[in-house]
């Protein structure tokens, strides 16, 4: 029985040094798209001008404007989902345990309470995280990269 555990903790670090490897070409590939989705809006600023705030700025400003904002969306999403992740084991920790004392009425009304607390986090760090580009005038959906 021990040497599964062994042959798990052995997969699990190949798969770790595999991941650590590829990161940083995947980041790179990443990052390159950001640079053309933000010279792309870049342009389109500059042909629909709407907000005049945007459009009275440089390239030079916009595109640091659009970077930043598009890396603090990034690392604001990747925070969202580690903060949903903590909430909804948390959720299923919390209804194993009083569903083990109580029984499964029990486990269910914590475990529903738990999805609740979960979606409305998840609905409030989204809208948090979009606010300061959405108050610029900035289009969030042109500057996601998936």
């Amino acid at each position: 029985m021990i040497w599964l555990i062994e042959i798990a903790v052995v997969l699990l670090l190949l798969g770790g040094g595999w991941t650590m490897l590829t990161h940083k070409k995947q980041s790179s590939q990443r990052e390159a798209l950001t640079m053309r989705r933000v010279d792309a809006y870049i342009e389109t600023i500059r042909r629909e001008r709407r907000s005049p705030d945007l459009a009275a700025m440089s390239d030079s400003e916009l595109r640091d404007l659009l970077h930043s904002g598009a890396r603090n969306l990034k690392v604001a999403e990747q925070r969202k989902g580690w903060i949903v992740l903590g909430c909804g084991a948390a959720s299923v920790i919390a209804a194993a345990v009083a569903g083990g004392q109580d029984g499964w009425i029990t486990f269910g009304i914590v475990a529903a309470i738990g999805a609740i607390v979960t979606y409305g986090t998840n609905e409030f760090l989204s809208r948090r995280m979009r606010a300061p580009l959405e108050k610029r005038g900035i289009d969030i959906d042109r500057l996601m990269v998936e």
